[in-house]
């Protein structure tokens, strides 16, 4: 399928999606949140797609965010389902995402960054929620999800002035995993995709699906009860690599994973 605000391509288990609007430091307008929609329902329903990188086209930018000249003219419509870049809102997706941030990661295109379920960073990026220096508001997750990881009093202090952060910064304060220089971004980011992928896509799943489920439980208790009745860990369970995993440690081999 060919797309016009984005490329997708797929190596082996892995797809890599890159925002290609670099002309406007791929900022995103309605077209293009329905194309990458589209691209992650597919991502999410191919069983031999097992984890996702998302990047941005050029040295410039990950993502400028919402495409404010859009906004202007009168060009704003919702957003689908499944939210800003067809990322923000996607709460059943229990695949693995990591953002390969290679620029400026600005409003929305911060927050789709910090949807994903790991931030790699080259060096030159940089981080912000400059919504409220253009009387906006980062309602795209990020005024929520940024508390979440680093605490509100740091969040705060990103968001209510609109200040940006290096990715040195954004690793000390917790919500970048890696930083490496810029050439090296997307090595980096497949190594970490790989190591991913040595794992039981199963096991990851349900993992995955037990932290955010877990975090949003009132007590620790809760989530400890609760843990068996998630949908990926019952599947887990129910699973071939279930089996195959202690099967190949006894016998002393790689795992033969089947992602069901």
């Amino acid at each position: 399928m060919s797309h016009q605000y984005c490329r997708v391509a797929r190596e082996g288990r892995l797809t890599i999606v890159t925002l290609n609007r670099p002309e406007v430091m791929n900022a995103l307008h309605a077209e293009a949140h329905e194309e990458l929609a589209a691209v992650f329902d597919e991502f999410a329903a191919d069983p031999g797609q097992w984890v996702a990188i998302v990047t941005g086209a050029g040295e410039r930018a990950f993502s400028a965010g919402n495409d404010l000249k859009v906004t202007a003219a009168g060009g704003r419509k919702p957003w689908p389902k499944s939210g800003f870049g067809g990322l923000t809102q996607r709460f059943d997706l229990d695949k693995p995402v990591i953002a390969a941030v290679n620029g400026i990661a600005m409003g929305g295109g911060f927050e789709i960054a910090l949807a994903c379920d790991l931030i790699v960073a080259a060096d030159t990026a940089v981080f912000a929620l400059p919504e409220p220096r253009v009387g906006l508001a980062a309602l795209a997750g990020g005024l929520h999800r940024l508390p979440r990881e680093i605490g509100p009093k740091r969040a705060l202090g990103m968001i209510l002035t609109g200040r940006r952060v290096s990715a040195e910064e954004g690793k000390a304060l917790g919500f970048v995993n890696e930083v490496v220089p810029a050439p090296e971004l997307m090595a980096a980011a497949r190594r970490w995709a790989g190591e991913i992928m040595e794992a039981s896509p199963m096991s990851v799943r349900a993992s995955k699906q037990a932290v955010y489920r877990g975090l949003a439980e009132p007590t620790l208790e809760d989530a400890l009860k609760n843990q068996m009745r998630y949908s990926a860990v019952e599947a887990l369970f129910k699973s071939d690599d279930f089996q195959e995993g202690p099967r190949a440690f006894a016998q002393k081999r790689k795992p033969a994973w089947k992602g069901q």
